[in-house]
């Protein structure tokens, strides 16, 4: 259970990022080093690398562990929120690889999400099992994301002459599978525009929080939904996520330098 003193907004400004696999092995950082931290809620995926880009202090967390070896389901989000919270960190970007339900939003494509929908059915995404009396705490969520990360990610994507989108609803699924023909075309129904199977969880952990917290999504397939498509398989996620992935990371350097 989360009490008041863990609320509490530490001073220094840290800023946290959770990415797949590989981020930490990148040369982004300066001064790089890493660090085990422990929380009440438990390990977080990975150790965190610290350092800086640009003079500004980062902390990444592998989201899968270092190796990807913890599927979407097992994934401790509460402990990986909770290690960059006590790192100091008020702001917190998230990458991942996503399906496009919409023809528009093309493989290789990046998007800054606006809106959420969770179609997970086995995860704990509260930090409250219980409430202290007198204490409810229902986080509001009608505007999950922060817009002002939200603005300095898709400037910093133009700059890199990549095409992003601006507005996006991203659904997340239980995975580990990708979702059936039906499953995806019913997810465009509802509205959703992209589809992943792990950020809803942080998006409403970072929420209830006080942290700010915004996603920098590349698209890498188009699901299941398109007839003149094959379907999503994890070659194909690979393949497309490698193409992009050297220019997401300048999109994160130049999105630091601004927070």
């Amino acid at each position: 259970m989360m009490t008041k003193t863990m609320m509490k907004t530490m001073n220094n400004n840290t800023i946290g990022i959770i990415g797949g696999t590989g981020l930490e092995k990148s040369n982004i950082l300066e001064n790089q080093s890493s660090q085990i931290i422990t929380t009440s809620f438990g390990e977080p995926s990975s150790p965190i690398i610290t350092g800086s880009i640009c003079g500004k202090k980062v902390a990444i967390v592998s989201r899968h562990g270092l190796e990807h070896t913890i599927t979407p389901s097992n994934v401790n989000y509460r402990a990986n929120i909770m290690a960059l919270k006590k790192l100091g960190c008020k702001n917190i970007i998230a990458t991942t690889a996503c399906g496009s339900l919409r023809e528009e939003i093309a493989p290789g494509h990046f998007a800054v999400p606006d809106q959420f929908i969770d179609f997970t059915k086995h995860r704990i995404n509260t930090f409250y099992e219980e409430f202290e009396p007198g204490n409810m705490v229902h986080c509001p969520m009608a505007h999950p994301y922060n817009s002002r990360l939200r603005e300095i990610l898709a400037e910093a994507t133009k700059k890199q002459n990549a095409t992003v989108h601006e507005e996006a609803t991203i659904i997340t699924i239980e995975g580990p599978r990708f979702s059936s023909k039906a499953e995806s075309k019913m997810f465009r129904m509802w509205g959703a525009d992209l589809i992943n199977m792990t950020t809803a969880t942080e998006t409403a952990l970072a929420n209830e929080a006080g942290l700010n917290y915004a996603l920098l999504s590349i698209a890498t397939d188009y699901d299941c939904w398109k007839d003149d498509e094959n379907p999503v398989s994890l070659e194909m996620i690979l393949e497309n996520f490698k193409k992009s992935v050297n220019v997401m990371q300048k999109i994160l350097v130049e999105a630091i330098k601004n927070i």
